[in-house]
């Protein structure tokens, strides 16, 4: 049912749309059941207040103004929780820790714990990162549809044995793979047995080594566990 405001409406049923995944003009026409000019122009309308965006093919994609949106919601459950979460890890391992959503075609940093001194690996709160390398990209990947899994590998710097290997550790490892002398480790969070975000920890390669989940993967696996747990039990409080 229409909120009675015909441009909120349409605007929505386009964001909703590109919600699973990248869509040319005539694919987001078809999704929505708008006229291609009026999915065009509104479209466009979005990309310009950055709630839309392109990738690679030009197809469009959700926006990284909503990861940085989300990012602001001090009542996002999985974000207030991550706080603590992200500190005592970067306590733990020394390293930079950061949370990660999948928008589409990238993955959004939206929460992040730096330590207070030293080289660290920044990523802001609010960056959007493609899907094709990273650890946490590995992890938002590894338990998606086997259509997505395939769409997304082509031109990764990942292979499916990779992802595979992901899904049987239970943690992903990257070296050098987002960025020349960056290591990371990355976990999947879980809320209600479905993969929600990536948590991570990474830093220079010299520090975390060229087998950095051997080193830290536990430690990752345990933080995401506990996030995904805390996420549970505040919903279920909410709901009693």
């Amino acid at each position: 049912m229409g909120s009675g405001v015909g441009v909120i409406d349409k605007a929505v049923h386009v964001m909703v749309a590109l919600e699973g995944g990248p869509l040319n003009l005539a694919g987001l026409t078809a999704a929505t059941g708008l006229p291609r000019p009026t999915a065009h122009r509104i479209a466009i309308a979005l990309e310009h207040h950055r709630l839309v965006g392109r990738d690679a093919s030009g197809r469009f994609v959700l926006g990284p103004r909503l990861g940085e949106l989300s990012a602001s919601r001090g009542e996002d459950r999985l974000i207030s929780a991550a706080g603590p979460i992200l500190a005592a890890l970067r306590n733990q391992t020394g390293e930079s820790a950061q949370l990660y959503r999948r928008q589409g075609e990238h993955r959004v940093c939206i929460a992040a714990a730096e330590p207070a001194a030293g080289l660290r690996d920044t990523v802001p709160v609010g960056t959007v990162l493609p899907m094709k390398a990273g650890s946490a990209a590995q992890v938002l990947l590894a338990w998606q549809d086997p259509a997505t899994v395939q769409h997304e590998l082509v031109g990764a710097r990942f292979s499916p044995a990779a992802l595979a290997k992901v899904r049987f550790n239970g943690w992903a490892q990257s070296v050098g793979q987002r960025e020349p002398g960056v290591a990371s480790v990355s976990a999947p969070v879980r809320v209600g047995g479905r993969v929600v975000a990536a948590i991570s920890v990474s830093g220079p390669i010299e520090r975390l080594s060229r087998a950095p989940g051997t080193k830290y993967g536990p430690a990752v696996k345990a933080a995401a566990r506990q996030l995904g747990e805390t996420v549970r039990l505040g919903a279920a409080v909410e709901r009693n």
